[in-house]
């Protein structure tokens, strides 16, 4: 794992730290929502420079830091225009994600029923997450796909999930008729997850 230097780490991480309560994700959570809202208004706390840079092909994904004593991780992503995920979830592991440039799409799905492989989603009204706002996912309402929908401009997200997310189940629709209605069917393959420098 790279080891990322940039200031107002040690700030960061002692929030990130005195936020975590044992055994209570909704408390938990909650204090690192907080806490971000607080980090992204410090003017001393900075994001290290590659967090800055795009990647074409893909949205970026850094891991900036992992406590060894609490096990959560820090993970910074880039997202050129228009770039995005598919409906995915977070391996039973719940999140805190904050907009830290720049602004997300966020789409909610519920889980409806599942069939093998298939799962049949519904499509909550999306959340436009602006520069400086933080929301949290517990499982099981983890099903959710972010975009950064401008056509020029880059948007970066930071996220602290409970432990290092190393793989993550994709739902790709059956047909247009899953994403065109909001609700239908979808097919689940995991992917492993990568990091770049």
């Amino acid at each position: 794992m790279v080891q990322y230097d940039f200031p107002g780490k040690d700030k960061m991480i002692r929030a990130f730290d005195a936020a975590i309560t044992p055994d209570d994700a909704q408390a938990t959570t909650e204090a690192i929502r907080c806490a971000l809202i607080e980090l992204y208004n410090d003017p001393a706390v900075q994001l290290p420079a590659c967090c800055f840079e795009p990647v074409d092909d893909h949205y970026a994904r850094r891991e900036i830091y992992r406590s060894d004593d609490l096990g959560y991780s820090v993970v910074a992503m880039t997202w050129a225009a228009e770039q995005g995920t598919p409906v995915h979830d977070h391996s039973g592991l719940w999140c805190v994600e904050s907009v830290w440039q720049g602004e997300l799409e966020i789409a909610q799905y519920e889980l409806l029923e599942t069939d093998g492989e298939r799962y049949r989603f519904h499509r909550t009204p999306c959340l436009q997450a602006c520069t400086g706002s933080a929301g949290r996912l517990i499982p099981p309402h983890e099903y959710h796909t972010i975009h950064n929908r401008d056509a020029t401009d880059s948007a970066i997200s930071l996220h602290i999930y409970e432990r290092p997310m190393e793989r993550s189940a994709m739902f790709e629709p059956v047909d247009a008729a899953s994403v065109e209605g909001g609700s239908g069917w979808y097919l689940r393959h995991c992917k492993t997850l990568c990091t770049d420098d």
